[in-house]
């Protein structure tokens, strides 16, 4: 089966919500799925979003098959030129554990180094990224700030990019300024 990486473009924006949405509901609840696609909307408008780190994998019918999206990101208002958060990552569900998310993240940190980015942050079950480099925060100074509700502090992970760069970096995580990560 034939699979290519490539950045978003316009003809996929919507699909790829749909696939987001799709992999979330299964996976947890229809509510959640909502809320991980309001988020992919809400950094596509705002900032932070850097559309050459925006990935999918397509198959030979062109379908999207997988979803990965790096945008700026800071820590009590630094390291925004510096610092990424890799959210949502997202595998059609009956095509997970086939290396669809690691290519895509692979191919995700080369471009985010290209592009000078030195660490990646990123929040969800360590034995999905432990195998690709990231390490838990707080051992790096980074933990996750009073409104952040982590079902381990493990939870919340860093990769560094580039040699030494997490020996400056450190402060408490807030998710405040995306309106679909809001709690209540």
């Amino acid at each position: 089966m034939e699979r290519i990486i490539k950045s978003m473009e316009n003809k996929y924006l919507i699909p790829s919500l749909e696939l987001v949405e799709g992999v979330f509901t299964k996976y947890d609840s229809p509510e959640e799925g909502k809320v991980v696609r309001q988020l992919v909307e809400e950094i596509r408008a705002k900032k932070y979003y850097i559309p050459e780190l925006e990935f999918i994998m397509v198959n030979e019918k062109d379908e999207i098959i997988g979803y990965a999206m790096f945008s700026r990101f800071h820590i009590e208002g630094r390291y925004e030129n510096e610092l990424l958060i890799l959210t949502p990552v997202a595998v059609k569900t009956e095509l997970q554990r086939q290396h669809i998310s690691k290519d895509i993240l692979e191919y995700g940190f080369d471009a985010a180094r290209r592009l000078g980015f030195k660490a990646i942050l990123v929040e969800g079950n360590p034995r999905n990224y432990n195998n690709r480099g990231f390490q838990s925060s707080y051992k790096f100074g980074i933990e996750a700030g009073p409104n952040i509700k982590l079902p381990h502090p493990d939870c919340l992970m860093i990769k560094e990019l580039e040699k030494g760069a997490l020996d400056r970096m450190s402060g408490l995580v807030d998710y405040s300024f995306y309106d679909a990560l809001r709690e209540g």
